[in-house]
């Protein structure tokens, strides 16, 4: 990833950059896309409202099935897109803050894991103001920040599962911990390279000797 040529030439991890995406709104990835985040605020009334753990657990799974259909289908029909790119995860995001803060609210996971993991989209925010104060697009996310999504996506309903009573309480409590505490390590890291790789960008722009008669872009 170099900034020799300006913004157009950062590489996102995946490979694929963004802005060569086509612009389309209307298709079945975003249409997935968009009901997933529709169900943000109706999983949220589950489990804040009548508590209804099974529903929830219903609108969790259903969201994990769409966040692996809709990159699927975004390759196999060839309808990705710039709002796609924006749009998948946006809502990952949206879920796995707005989950922590219901377990939270109902003592189902500790604050501490809570305020590391929401800390983590916090310093993520200040990374996207920062490239575009240097005039950069959102990088891809990278392979680890799904795959750690798509485990909390099932650690999360496990969870649930652990806090009710039962007998599958005591088989479904370690597991869920496992993949809550594996999903909780990847979701970090892929921050940490999110990180790096914004401040690796910019520092190698800074590196870049300004060529004698050529004005400095100006700021985005």
């Amino acid at each position: 990833m170099t900034s020799s040529q300006g913004p157009s030439a950062a590489v996102p991890v995946s490979g694929v950059d963004r802005n060569t995406l086509p612009r389309r709104v209307w298709t079945v990835p975003n249409a997935l896309s968009v009901l997933r985040l529709l169900g943000v605020p109706l999983f949220l009334w589950l489990l804040l409202g009548p508590e209804a753990d099974g529903w929830a657990v219903v609108v969790l799974m259903v969201a994990g099935v769409t966040d692996y259909a809709d990159g699927k289908l975004a390759r196999v029909l060839g309808q990705s897109s710039r709002l796609g790119a924006l749009l998948d995860p946006a809502a990952d995001r949206l879920y796995i803050v707005s989950t922590l803060i219901a377990f939270v609210l109902r003592d189902v996971v500790p604050l501490w894991f809570v305020a590391l993991l929401v800390g983590r989209e916090l310093v993520l925010g200040v990374m996207l103001l920062v490239l575009r104060r240097h005039g950069y697009p959102p990088l891809q996310v990278h392979y680890l920040g799904k795959a750690a999504t798509f485990i909390l996506l099932y650690a999360f309903p496990l969870l649930l599962l652990a806090d009710g009573d039962g007998a599958l309480v005591a088989v479904v409590t370690p597991v869920a911990w496992a993949l809550t505490i594996w999903g909780g390590a990847l979701y970090l890291l892929a921050g940490v390279l999110y990180v790096v790789q914004v401040l690796a960008l910019v520092r190698a722009e800074r590196a870049v000797p300004v060529r004698a008669g050529t004005a400095p872009r100006p700021a985005p």
